[in-house]
C-alpha cells in the first residue's frame, strides 16, 4: 500500500477490550507486545500497579489496565498480553518504557485521526482516556499513555537511575 493510501486510511492503532468497551493504542507508542511473564510485586503500590520484571536489563514497572479501569485483574487468557509502551516522562525527563496488561491486545487497525471526537464527558474522566470515534463494530477510545500514572504513582514506578 503507497504511503498516501495509508495516511488516508488513518493512523495505525493496537486494539484491546476493557470488558465489553474496544480501546485503542496508537502503535506508535507501542515498543513491544510480549506474553504474559512473573512479575516482581511493588510493595505500598497502587493495587493496579502489577509489578516489575526486567527487560533488557532494565526494571520495567506494569500496570493492570483492567484493574484500574474496572477494578478487577485481567482475565489470563491467551490474547491476554503485556504491551510495553512510551511513556513521556514530565519536566523534560527521558522517555521510559511501561509495561501494560491489555485483554485481547492481538488486532491491529487503521483508524482516521480527524475521525476521534470528543466524548462530551472530559472534565469527569480520568486523564488517559481519550476521545472517541465510531467504526462498523461501534465506539472505539483511544487511551492516552500520558496520563496512565500520577506524580505519586511515577515517582514510586520510575526512581531516578543510581548514580555509581
Amino acid at each position: 500500500m503507497p504511503a498516501s493510501s495509508k495516511a488516508a486510511a488513518g493512523e495505525l492503532h493496537l486494539q484491546f477490550q476493557l470488558g465489553n468497551d474496544r480501546y485503542a493504542l496508537p502503535a506508535s507508542q507501542v515498543v513491544e507486545v510480549l506474553p504474559l511473564r512473573r512479575l516482581k510485586q511493588v510493595p505500598e503500590a497502587p493495587q493496579w500497579v502489577a509489578g516489575l520484571f526486567e527487560h533488557r536489563g532494565r526494571m520495567t514497572p506494569v500496570i493492570d489496565l483492567s484493574r484500574r479501569v474496572l477494578g478487577r485483574p485481567a482475565l489470563p487468557r491467551s490474547s491476554t498480553r503485556l504491551v510495553l509502551v512510551r511513556f513521556d516522562m514530565q519536566q523534560g525527563e527521558q522517555a521510559t518504557v511501561l509495561g501494560l496488561i491489555l485483554e485481547q491486545a492481538t488486532d491491529t487497525l487503521r483508524l482516521p485521526s480527524g475521525a476521534f471526537q470528543a466524548s462530551g464527558l472530559e472534565a469527569g474522566q480520568a486523564d488517559y482516556l481519550g476521545p472517541l470515534q465510531r467504526d462498523a463494530r461501534g465506539m472505539i477510545q483511544r487511551i492516552e499513555v500520558a496520563g496512565l500514572l500520577d506524580d505519586e504513582v511515577r515517582a514510586l514506578l520510575f526512581q531516578p537511575a543510581e548514580q555509581g
